[in-house]
């Protein structure tokens, strides 16, 4: 972890629209209305051991979301993904991936195919990458290497962005 830096708001303009949260209600909501009114076969086995892994993901995805705020929490810094960071949290699930949280929500919507055996879910979770990818991540890594220069490019040199 980086000391906080308390001129971070001025070094590059925060983003006005919270796109994870957004994205994730819309294509979760959306993968949910097409499972009801035009429902896809599921594709994957019924049996204990897919139960077994939709729950395994669904466990994962959301340790993963509360141990990544616990960590931005602790560092006091943001949670919010449309306000600028003071400080470049490297603990936590930060020390395996640079998006955790995302990749929980990715997690969770993948645990939601699973328990409605709806192929919704499995193209939500894809589209929801993609469109957190190119419309939050990579601006955000953008902004995080104005900010914090060379100890954010030494940590996205170690640190994988999804898996």
């Amino acid at each position: 972890m980086t000391e906080p830096n308390t001129s971070a708001s001025s070094v590059v303009p925060e983003t006005t629209v919270p796109w994870p949260p957004l994205l994730l209600a819309v294509v979760a909501v959306l993968a949910w209305a097409l499972t009801v009114w035009a429902p896809l076969p599921w594709t994957g086995t019924d049996d204990s051991p897919a139960r077994w892994l939709g729950w395994a993901f669904g466990i994962l995805g959301l340790l993963l979301i509360v141990f990544a705020m616990r960590a931005l929490v602790q560092h006091r810094t943001t949670i919010m993904p449309n306000k600028t960071p003071t400080t470049l949290v490297t603990t936590g699930p930060y020390v395996r991936f640079r998006n955790p949280i995302y990749l929980g929500e990715v997690l969770l919507l993948l645990y939601a195919a699973e328990i409605t055996k709806s192929l919704w879910f499995v193209a939500a979770a894809a589209v929801f990458a993609v469109l957190v990818t190119a419309l939050q991540i990579i601006p955000e890594e953008r902004r995080l290497e104005a900010i914090f220069g060379d100890a954010y490019r030494d940590y996205k040199s170690r640190t994988r962005r999804w898996i």
